[in-house]
C-alpha cells in the first residue's frame, strides 16, 4: 500500500474487556491483506525474555509481588522488546501495532498502583530508548463492561484486582489522553467492533496523513 512511506508505530491501550486486542488482530489483518509489512507485538511480552517476564508478572501465585518490582519487571520486558524488536522493526519501515505498551505502566502501576506518575514517565523513557508511538488508540469502556466482557475468561494477577483498581486504571487513562493529547486518540469503546473498527481506521490515516505532509 502506497500510503505508508516510512515507519509506523501503533499502540492499543485500555482497560482489561476493553476490546482492544480484537481490533489488533483485525488492524493487522487489514494491513497483511493490503501487503503492507506489519509487526504485532503484546505487553508485557513479545520477546522471548519478555514473555519469561510476563508469566511471572501475571502469575497468581505473586500476588504479594512488591509494586515496585512489578513496576521495574514491566520495564524491563518492554525495554527487551524495544531494543530487540521494536527498533529494528522501525528502521525497516515496517508498521508496527503493540497491543499495550509504555501507557499501560503509566496506567496500571502509576493510577492503580499508586506510584508517581511523573518518575514512571522517566523509566519508561529510560526502558524505550526515548521511543514512543507515532499514535495511540485507546478505546474507553466503562469499568462494569469491562468486568462483564472478562468474566468468561480466566483471570491473571493483574485482572483479578476488581473493579476499585479498574476504576482507578481508567481515571489515569482518560487524564493521558489530556497529557498526550497530540498522541492518543480515544475511541468510544462501547460501539459496535465494526464502529470502532471503522474510527481507528480515520485515526491512523489522519495520523498517517499528517506525518507525510
Amino acid at each position: 500500500m502506497s500510503f505508508l512511506k516510512n515507519s509506523f508505530f501503533i499502540s492499543f491501550e485500555g482497560i482489561d474487556g476493553c476490546g482492544k486486542s480484537t481490533q489488533v488482530r483485525l488492524l493487522s489483518e487489514k494491513m497483511n491483506s493490503e501487503s503492507v509489512n506489519t509487526l504485532v507485538v503484546r505487553e508485557p511480552g513479545g520477546h522471548a525474555i519478555s514473555e519469561d517476564i510476563r508469566k511471572i508478572l501475571l502469575n497468581n501465585e505473586y500476588f504479594n509481588m512488591s509494586i515496585r518490582t512489578e513496576a521495574l519487571l514491566m520495564a524491563s520486558s518492554r525495554s527487551q522488546l524495544t531494543k530487540d524488536i521494536i527498533i529494528p522493526a522501525l528502521k525497516k519501515r515496517s508498521l508496527i501495532i503493540a497491543d499495550r505498551y509504555s501507557d499501560s505502566t503509566l496506567a496500571y502501576q502509576g493510577g492503580g498502583r499508586g506510584i508517581d506518575v511523573k518518575w514512571l514517565i522517566s523509566l519508561n523513557k529510560f526502558a524505550t530508548y526515548n521511543i514512543e508511538p507515532d499514535l495511540t488508540i485507546y478505546i474507553d469502556v466503562d469499568v462494569e463492561e469491562g468486568l462483564m466482557r472478562r468474566k468468561i475468561k480466566n483471570s491473571d494477577r493483574l485482572e483479578s484486582l476488581g473493579y476499585e483498581f479498574q476504576e482507578k486504571v481508567r481515571n489515569q487513562y482518560l487524564k493521558l489522553v489530556k497529557l498526550f493529547p497530540e498522541r492518543i486518540v480515544t475511541i468510544n469503546g462501547m460501539q459496535s467492533t465494526e464502529e470502532i473498527c471503522k474510527e481507528i481506521w480515520e485515526a491512523i490515516m489522519n495520523r498517517i496523513n499528517l506525518n507525510e505532509r
